[in-house]
């Protein structure tokens, strides 16, 4: 049976698949011609689809990649060249790309099982995708400003905070956002562009809430003005990203609206509190320091006024917690709701296996079935902003 699948799939996508795999194992054609005991011509001619592999060679190879046969038996969507470049320390490169690489390569995959649902489901993204905005000429504070306040004009998002960034970003923008564990906290977020997958952005999701907000905004800035360079952040390369910094620091804190609430709460006070500025901070989903920095360059807050909290020992969680703040609202699982939904209609209507659904949907055939139940319960039309909380039967409305 598997002999039979294998001849009909077209051997030159094939080949391209098994080149990536090896790739992401980090093994030469030598190593993988070795497996399967042929010469490294011969491996080069099955990777370039010009000599069909054998049903037993294939097995050994999907061994040694620790991938799935599944991977292999169906045609699959390619990211050509997909090569996240790293900004970071020359001295320090070489160790990271050993620490990103892995979640390099789980960033791809995710991008590739996307496209290949909505190809499945002849569902594409609608993507509203701005030109490419040209800052050449500009200084990076005043462009950072301007191409934030277009883009916000653009999406119809006026002066006031983004309630979920992520879902503007996804629905209203059409950007594969993934939440992704990544091996080392240093890295805030990966940047991706090309044709055929359009922009994608894998965020940290071990950082706060706030941090990961902040990488959203960074990154849609690679996209709006270097959309094909791709980039994975670093956090200690503030001097080659600053524009991306004063991007996000516009974008998610506008500067009439932030001073509109500013001065609204001095209408019963002289000063604010640190309570009010916890709310307001709140309120536009960015951390204290963000917002008292944002404050400084106003000129409504005096220079130097976040240090001078921080060296009080201010305990910002501590602080929001007394206050009866809300956790900022946000979809933070590992897949956008959209994807989520493709892999169970998909399901549904017997378009892919309940194997297949829960290797889409990274978990076990139990949990597959458990979203599907979930998902199901509810409308897909995902365009409404709501959270589902895949840990029980309910969904949180937001």
């Amino acid at each position: 049976m598997a002999a039979d699948a294998l001849d009909k799939l077209n051997p030159r996508e094939l080949g391209q698949n098994l080149k990536l795999a090896r790739e992401q194992r980090g093994l030469r054609q030598e190593d993988a011609a070795k497996i399967i005991d042929v010469s490294r011509t011969t491996m080069t001619a099955i990777e370039q689809g010009k000599r069909r592999i054998k049903i037993d060679e294939l097995m050994n190879l999907v061994e040694a990649y620790g991938r799935s046969i599944s991977d292999f038996m169906r045609p699959r969507p390619v990211a050509r060249d997909f090569l996240v470049q790293f900004r970071g320390p020359a001295t320090s490169k070489k160790v990271e790309n050993v620490k990103i690489s892995s979640s390099q390569d789980e960033f791809q995959e995710l991008c590739r099982d996307y496209l290949e649902l909505e190809i499945i489901m002849d569902a594409p993204i609608n993507r509203n995708y701005p030109y490419e905005y040209r800052i050449e000429g500009l200084g990076a504070n005043q462009a950072a400003e301007s191409i934030a306040i277009q883009e916000r004009n653009r999406l119809g998002l006026g002066d006031g905070p983004l309630p979920i960034f992520r879902t503007v970003l996804e629905q209203d923008v059409g950007l594969r956002v993934f939440y992704m564990k990544f091996e080392d906290s240093k890295f805030s977020e990966m940047y991706y562009y090309d044709d055929e997958l359009g922009g994608c952005l894998a965020v940290n999701q071990n950082h706060p809430a706030e941090r990961r907000r902040w990488s959203l905004a960074h990154g849609y800035a690679h996209f709006l003005v270097h959309r094909y360079q791709s980039a994975i952040y670093y956090e200690n390369t503030y001097q080659r990203e600053q524009f991306a910094d004063f991007f996000a620091k516009y974008f998610l804190m506008p500067t009439n609206g932030i001073t509109r609430h500013y001065n609204n709460l001095l209408q019963s006070k002289s000063k604010p509190t640190i309570g009010d500025l916890c709310v307001l901070a709140n309120y536009y989903g960015v951390s204290l320091s963000a917002l008292v920095r944002r404050l400084e360059d106003l000129g409504v807050a005096p220079s130097g006024t976040w240090e001078r909290l921080r060296e009080r020992g201010i305990k910002v969680r501590e602080a929001q917690q007394q206050l009866g703040l809300s956790p900022i609202p946000e979809q933070g699982q590992l897949l956008p709701l959209r994807y989520q939904y493709l892999a169970v209609e998909a399901f549904e209507q017997e378009e892919i296996s309940e194997g297949m659904l829960a290797k889409f949907l990274r978990v076990d055939r139990l949990e597959a079935r458990q979203i599907t139940r979930i998902l199901s319960e509810h409308t897909s039309d995902v365009t409404q902003e709501e959270l589902i909380d895949f840990s029980v039967e309910e969904s949180v409305q937001v």
